[in-house]
């Protein structure tokens, strides 16, 4: 009984800290998110896509999306009917549509990550200011990265919060 006595007092003893943490506030923050969500992004994002280069691409993606959608519901409805030979016929068109589709894809991607990569680098100074300004102002103890975290209910994140001040910050 004494040993259980012990225990208990021990696992208090080590809850305790833990105990005295939960009274300041925890919040959780998707930083990509946040900057990707302000204005001046939204601005430059929209200067990537009328870009020439990506209007071209993004009709190229479309077309083969397009392509790509037809021979799948032809295969889906034909199949049944298809010989072998012809069934992989259909099989290698749309895996070689697929990996056209899948490269026109990455253009796209990469033309807007850089952009957005570019973005982030050129407001880290801003957003350290603004989770400085707001870890102050809402009593944070604990701030996690939203990609570090498994599960956080809506109510803990600052990531609007985060939004909202860098706009305030660019319109000045």
């Amino acid at each position: 009984m004494k040993t259980l006595t012990k225990l208990t007092f021990a696992a208090l003893l080590l809850a305790a800290p833990v105990l005295g943490m939960a009274a300041e506030k925890i919040a959780v923050v998707d930083l990509q998110e946040a900057i990707l969500q302000t204005d001046i992004a939204q601005k430059r994002l929209a200067e990537v896509r009328s870009q020439d280069d990506y209007k071209t691409d993004k009709a190229e993606f479309d077309r083969l999306k397009k392509e790509f959608d037809e021979l799948v519901q032809k295969f889906q409805k034909d199949a049944a009917v298809m010989s072998q030979e012809q069934q992989a016929a259909a099989r290698q068109k749309l895996a070689s549509k697929q990996a056209d589709l899948e490269h026109v894809t990455g253009k796209l991607q990469q033309a807007e990550q850089g952009a957005g990569q570019a973005l982030l680098q050129e407001l880290a100074p801003r957003v350290q200011e603004v989770l400085r300004e707001i870890i102050s102002s809402e009593g944070i103890g604990l701030l996690l990265q939203r990609g570090a975290v498994i599960h956080a209910d809506p109510s803990y994140s600052i990531t609007a919060q985060v939004t909202d001040k860098l706009n305030q910050m660019a319109a000045k």
